[in-house]
């Protein structure tokens, strides 16, 4: 499918089934759908795909029986969330990848991103970080779907 890059993924692994808070990357080809950047702190990637600047009411929709589930919201909202206007920089350049969205099913993950890893290292909570240089690249280069395969 493409050349193989090093990433920081979930803490438990690549999982075949992805379950809503498992801390696990899901495995399959996870189409690139969307990307934010936070235009205070970083330039405005090279890219094909659609491309928003992002604000301080932007979230994502982290609660299953909300029927926004898996879904960009704008804040303050009322159902459980995840802010993408964070104090840290792992949402400095942001892609939403195509997991659990057509349409969501309660339960089966939300939030799945192609970020940039947090400064101390540490593992994301299931989604997949590269370092912002490598993110560019790929986004310039046309990028529009990920491989994420099974551990071996």
């Amino acid at each position: 499918m493409g050349q193989a890059r090093p990433a920081v993924i979930g803490a438990s692994g690549i999982r075949p089934v992805k379950v809503e808070g498992d801390h696990g990357t899901p495995v399959g080809v996870l189409p690139l759908r969307q990307v934010f950047y936070r235009a205070d702190r970083t330039a405005r990637p090279i890219t094909t795909l659609p491309l928003e600047p992002l604000s301080p009411t932007d979230g994502w929709c982290d609660d299953q029986s909300d029927a926004n589930y898996n879904r960009f919201v704008a804040l303050p909202y009322p159902a459980g969330h995840e802010r993408l206007w964070r104090d840290d920089h792992v949402y400095d350049l942001v892609v939403v990848l195509g997991h659990n969205d057509a349409p969501p099913v309660p339960g089966r993950g939300s939030a799945i991103f192609l970020h940039l890893p947090p400064a101390d290292g540490r593992p994301t909570e299931g989604c997949i970080a590269v370092p912002e240089a490598v993110l560019r690249d790929l986004l310039r280069d046309g990028l529009t779907e990920i491989e994420v395969l099974p551990p071996a």
